[in-house]
């Protein structure tokens, strides 16, 4: 059975826990204040899809898609990333709160999280060369096996991960972050 195709639609201040969101192939559609909380959103396509003020807390994303999927203000607790479709896999987050979300194991490459709030988010075993990190909140983050080579981390808070279980080649950091390379050291960094 095909799935229905819903092109440049813009749903505004749905809740969805209410009625489930049909399962559809969604293009150049924009979600506004949409409430996706506890919901299933799995085995759902969003292509070139913009995500407002959405609240996707513990939503189930499971083999969904997410080909370039921007997501702005949104909340998005406790998501488990890894367990979406990884084939044309593309996020971009601004000014989000991912605190407790599950990315390891994945391939993020070049991914963009601007002003986020990544409290006890997992990284392990995550590619993440030349991402970004603008601007966010690192506090608790799990970082073991990651690969942050060419990341710019240069303006993050609360950065704290061991340099010999992390790849950090060419990895851009703020001098007020060394302390958080070095906690394993037990060394003081007065500047």
């Amino acid at each position: 059975m095909n799935k229905p195709y819903v092109i440049d639609t813009t749903f505004t201040k749905v809740n969805y826990q209410e009625k489930a969101l049909i399962k559809a192939d969604y293009e150049a559609c924009t979600f506004k204040e949409c409430n996706f909380s506890n919901t299933f959103l799995d085995n759902q396509n969003f292509a070139d899809c913009e995500f407002i003020g959405c609240d996707l807390t513990n939503a189930n994303i499971a083999h969904t898609t997410f080909n370039v999927a921007t997501f702005t203000k949104c909340k998005l607790l406790g998501l488990n990333f890894f367990t979406c479709n990884p084939m044309f896999l593309s996020l971009h987050f601004k000014d989000c709160n991912l605190s407790l979300s599950n990315f390891s194991q994945m391939d993020l490459n070049n991914i963009h999280f601007i002003d986020c709030s990544l409290e006890q988010v997992d990284f392990t075993n995550t590619q993440l060369i030349s991402s970004v990190f603008k601007g966010s909140n690192l506090k608790n983050c799990i970082f073991s096996n990651t690969n942050l080579d060419k990341a710019d981390l240069t303006t993050v808070t609360n950065l704290m991960l061991n340099p010999e279980e992390n790849s950090l080649k060419k990895t851009r950091i703020n001098l007020h972050s060394l302390p958080g390379l070095l906690k394993k050291y037990d060394i003081v960094v007065e500047y």
